[in-house]
């Protein structure tokens, strides 16, 4: 495996690739949920190119950019043993050079669930998303279900630009109590780890009346929101059910919907989702 940290000299490699190149791109701090992505793409493609940038430019104000776990010995570690090729480990200077002034922006899909709630924050991901692509060039590109909402913005973006890439979003990778695998689950207290697995308890509660029939989003919000409220460290940013393709908040389901949640654990929001369909 080897290490690249210039844009130049990850271009001059890449032209030299056969085959297919999957693509991975992350912030670091590996956990089960990246290498998951990693092994699919080893899977699939002829070669495997891992991406590692915490992206300033989709962190607000005030948000952990400054706090966000980083140990890169771990990160090259665990990359090599889940069968990547190349690491593309770019510093800010070369991805946001002086005088940068462009930026992609979402239209729609970012009115509600993350979107609403950290404003610019999707602007900043297509960004550092479509220079990757462009440095990296992938015939595929991995991302996991947890982030559904930005793996969907990902997705129509790659499409609206007539990308020439084949885009995937793989399962939710989760700890053995449900919680979804995230690399700020290590801010987490004892207390509130143990607590945090209320988010997926909260999702099952609502799929378990999916399941026996019920399709009225505000009954199956309430059922999922109740489990939240019973755990006293867990504070409800938001939840919300939303049509899968357009994420648009849904009265009843009728197709393929999203159950997506937000929680605040202390200063530590965590994320969850689950596909109702």
């Amino acid at each position: 495996m080897h290490v690249i940290s210039s844009i130049p000299e990850m271009i001059s490699i890449r032209n030299s690739m056969k085959g297919s190149v999957g693509f991975v791109p992350t912030m670091g701090y590996l956990h089960e949920g990246h290498l998951s992505l990693m092994t699919a793409a080893r899977k699939q493609t002829d070669t495997v190119i891992a991406s590692i940038f915490i992206n300033p430019t989709q962190f607000g104000p005030n948000e952990d950019l400054d706090s966000y776990p980083r140990d890169f010995e771990r990160d090259e570690k665990l990359a090599r043993e889940a069968g990547v090729d190349f690491i593309f480990y770019p510093d800010k200077s070369s991805m946001y050079p002086p005088g940068y002034a462009s930026f992609v922006v979402p239209e729609g899909l970012d009115r509600h669930l993350c979107g609403a709630k950290r404003p610019g924050h999707f602007r900043g991901v297509m960004t550092i998303v479509l220079k990757l692509f462009n440095i990296t060039r992938p015939t595929d590109a991995y991302f996991g279900q947890k982030d559904i909402q930005q793996a969907r913005i990902l997705e129509q973006m790659a499409s609206d630009f007539h990308l020439q890439l084949q885009m995937h979003i793989e399962p939710i990778v989760r700890e053995t109590d449900g919680l979804a695998m995230s690399s700020r689950n290590v801010y987490l207290s004892p207390e509130e780890r143990e607590q945090a697995a209320c988010l997926y308890k909260a999702l099952n509660t609502a799929k378990t009346k999916y399941t026996a029939g019920e399709r009225d989003a505000k009954a199956l919000m309430k059922a999922a929101e109740e489990e939240i409220f019973h755990h006293s460290l867990a504070q409800l940013d938001y939840i919300e059910l939303v049509d899968y393709q357009t994420l648009m908040p849904l009265s009843r389901i009728t197709g393929r919907a999203v159950l997506a949640l937000a929680v605040y654990f202390g200063k530590t929001r965590l994320i969850d989702n689950m596909i109702l369909e």
